[in-house]
């Protein structure tokens, strides 16, 4: 069947195949009143192990036949991962939310509420997550945080309250790894003062405490979320982290008072996070054991990786590939189709190299035209042309097996269109690579591909072939030049506003 000859509803093609259903309706009611927190714990395992196959109603698609359609996003790999490519803020949580139908769970492996994916249900409403994986708004999809990410409390409960307030179910639905580090209040004070230290030379962070919580998990002296199961040794735990922070910062202030008003907080956090809890690791091996399908969501992106990115303007954690396997405890060769997001130009937040840039009135308008500004933070994001040169080594690091090119629509009033093809150095020279070296980075000159602009709204359009040809030529040359083919492109923030290819 040609591409252009059907008309493609995405939400409703994910939905096709045999799938299962996840049962939450296990309640305090059905375990033993003397059990206390038993029930909590039985009720996390409840929701782990009760999945049950059912079958999905036909899709449309199907009705018309399996093509390459309804092949390509409904017959993904048993386990399938969305990451970023750039520095962020591609639009991995749509796909993701696009995708879940698909999936029986999806997890997050890595980062935290550092993440910010924006996504819509069927009436349009947003919603912008941080740390619930993009699959909540699938009332059949388990939703699992990993152990490799690191969780707020007070963040997650608050993004489950705004969940369930705006009718979305998270009763059983969503399920935190006991070996998840606990981010503290205290890591975001932390943050705030390493930025205002470092000065001129600020990494540009969320200051949502990510990078101090990961430091203690590396130096051993972190919290985890099975540590809540022993409060009789949590306040001695705490205590070491706040003393560490009060003796290394001096605008930290510490009391005794704190540690106890912190403690008693977290008494109470413990007990209503019990039902969530679960040996993750465990719950993602077994429904590959019954193969069930597992899709996993990267947060942030390749170039803030902290061994690939423009270090140390990075993150904290690996949002490449082999973040999926040590965030999750997923053997690499159970992994499969890898999907890069990658944005149809090229935006970051804070401070780093940027070779592309677009600064001035130029960047200024692509701004305000793709509305850059961060889901996590609100600040503005630094605009620039798609960098072919980072995207390439992206692919390379992660052996995508295919593309989503998000935001195409925002390029379409621009008469001309630009492609950073390579780098050369100041003697003229081409790099064969993209550079470790940030000196080397912040100097190299970038060589322009420029492309004839469409100029025409392409929101509307849901077949690749009615794109018009600029649209088309520009999408093919990334793929000519990246080498992955581009199965994805969104025209579009809405659910529906997406072209496969």
């Amino acid at each position: 069947m040609a591409l252009s000859s059907i008309a493609v509803d995405p939400v409703a093609l994910c939905g096709g195949g045999s799938r299962t259903r996840i049962w939450s309706s296990l309640t305090p009611s059905h375990l033993a009143p003397s059990d206390g927190l038993g029930w909590r714990r039985k009720a996390a395992a409840a929701a782990a192990s009760r999945i049950v196959s059912a079958a999905a109603a036909p899709t449309a698609v199907e009705e018309v036949g399996r093509g390459d359609v309804f092949d390509r996003m409904a017959s993904l790999s048993q386990v399938s991962a969305v990451l970023g490519t750039q520095w962020g803020d591609e639009g991995k949580g749509k796909l993701v939310d696009i995708l879940a139908k698909s999936f029986d769970v999806v997890a997050r492996c890595q980062g935290g509420a550092n993440a910010g994916h924006t996504i819509y249900n069927a009436e349009g409403k947003k919603f912008a997550l941080h740390l619930v994986p993009s699959g909540i708004l699938n009332e059949e999809t388990l939703c699992v945080i990993g152990n490799g990410v690191v969780v707020h409390l007070p963040g997650l409960f608050q993004e489950i309250h705004g969940l369930e307030s705006n009718g979305v179910s998270c009763t059983g639905r969503i399920l935190v790894s006991d070996r998840a580090h606990l981010l503290f209040d205290f890591h975001q004070v932390v943050d705030g003062l390493r930025e205002a230290e470092l000065a001129n030379s600020f990494i540009g962070t969320t200051k949502r405490g990510i990078g101090p919580c990961y430091s203690g998990k590396v130096i051993r002296n972190g919290i985890r979320v099975c540590d809540l199961r022993h409060m009789d040794t949590f306040a001695q735990k705490l205590e070491i982290l706040l003393r560490d922070a009060a003796s290394r910062f001096e605008g930290f202030e510490y009391s005794i008072d704190m540690l106890k008003s912190e403690v008693e907080r977290y008494k109470r956090f413990a007990e209503r996070l019990e039902p969530f809890i679960a040996d993750t690791v465990q719950v993602i091996n077994e429904s590959i054991l019954q193969k069930k399908k597992i899709l996993v969501e990267g947060g942030q992106a390749t170039m803030l990786d902290i061994d690939f990115g423009t270090y140390p303007f990075v993150t904290s954690s690996s949002p490449s590939a082999g973040g999926i396997c040590t965030g999750l405890g997923i053997a690499p060769k159970n992994l499969g189709d890898l999907i890069g997001v990658v944005k149809a130009y090229t935006t970051r937040v804070g401070s780093g190299p940027f070779p592309t840039e677009m600064l001035g009135k130029d960047g200024d308008l692509l701004r305000d035209a793709g509305r850059e500004f961060g889901t996590t933070t609100g600040r503005p994001r630094r605009c620039g042309w798609l960098d072919i040169v980072a995207l390439k080594y992206c692919c390379q690091i992660n052996g995508f097996s295919s593309l989503n090119l998000t935001k195409l629509d925002v390029l379409s009033e621009l008469p001309e269109i630009k492609l950073g093809i390579s780098y050369r150095q100041t003697d003229g020279e081409r790099l064969k690579s993209f550079p470790a070296d940030l000196s080397l980075l912040e100097q190299v000159q970038v060589d322009y591909e420029v492309l004839p602009g469409w100029n025409n709204d392409i929101s509307s359009i849901r077949k690749y072939n009615d794109l018009p040809l600029a649209a088309r030529q520009y999408v093919e040359r990334i793929e000519q030049l990246v080498g992955v083919p581009i199965h994805y492109i969104g025209v579009g923030p809405g659910r529906d506003a997406i072209i496969c290819k």
